[in-house]
């Protein structure tokens, strides 16, 4: 079996890059054929881009996290990155001039953990519309500002949106399936109600799965790796009562839809 995606990875991370020969050869052993790796801001951009040049089933997603969300984490250890100062608009102008290299414009959204940010919402409706004049899909970061992101893509014309670690409200998840767009199962969802909650309640045509490597391990003391990422078609499989064979088949079909 294949035809495995991993649709959201930080293959840049510190801690996977120093063995990244290894774990994108785990990641072929055990059955993927596609590994999205996710840029948040101008250096891993350009970090996911050569991962994306040296191994064939990596594909590179650009994206700009919320940038005072990311200066916290930096700041608290969580992402071992330089805190740069940047502009926006260029960054923007070297990822489109590399629009024909990525997958998706990947990760961008809100973090509100810290309260509103109008920084955010200006970055965010700038990558929307960058998704859209670049015609690629969008994966979304929402953590505590999950209502303000769903709006903010209602008004967009593009359909290929993908949420991934969703962590809202039922009756939002609900939203998000009724306008067609898609959400993510991550491999903690072995642990995770909410996860649980999502693989039974969204079709599986709007399903896709995801490692988040190395954050939501399904392995405890374990950092996560794309080939972990059978475990999330495991657990869809069982909640789903579905064969494994046919879980992999309809979400290739899903990536096909949205990343090809």
């Amino acid at each position: 079996m294949n035809l495995l995606v991993d649709v959201h990875t930080h293959l840049d991370h510190s801690l996977l890059i120093s063995k990244i020969d290894e774990i994108v050869h785990r990641a072929k052993n055990a059955g993927l054929k596609h590994v999205i790796t996710n840029g948040i801001n101008p250096e891993t951009n350009r970090i996911c881009l050569e991962l994306s040049k040296k191994y064939d089933i990596v594909k590179c997603a650009m994206g700009l996290y919320p940038r005072n969300a990311l200066k916290n984490e930096i700041e608290s250890g969580e992402y071992p990155l330089k805190i740069e100062d940047f502009d926006v608009d260029e960054e923007i102008n070297f990822i489109r001039k590399n629009k024909n290299n990525i997958a998706a414009i990947s990760e961008v959204g809100l973090d509100f953990v810290h309260g509103e940010n109008r920084q955010q919402v200006e970055d965010f409706g700038k990558m929307i519309r960058l998704a859209e004049e670049l015609k690629k899909p969008i994966v979304i970061h929402s953590r505590k500002a999950e209502q303000k992101c769903v709006e903010m893509l209602e008004s967009s014309t593009n359909k290929k949106i993908v949420m991934h670690c969703f962590s809202g409200k039922k009756s939002l998840v609900k939203r998000i399936a009724d306008n067609g767009w898609f959400l993510t199962v991550p491999t903690i969802v072995v642990r995770s109600q909410q996860f649980q909650d999502i693989a039974k309640n969204v079709p599986i045509s709007q399903l896709f799965c995801e490692t988040d490597s190395p954050y939501l391990s399904p392995y405890k003391e374990q950092l996560n790796e794309p080939a972990f990422v059978i475990e999330s078609y495991s657990k869809i499989a069982e909640i789903k009562g579905m064969d494994m064979h046919e879980v992999a088949n309809n979400i290739y079909m899903n990536w096909q839809k949205v990343f090809e």
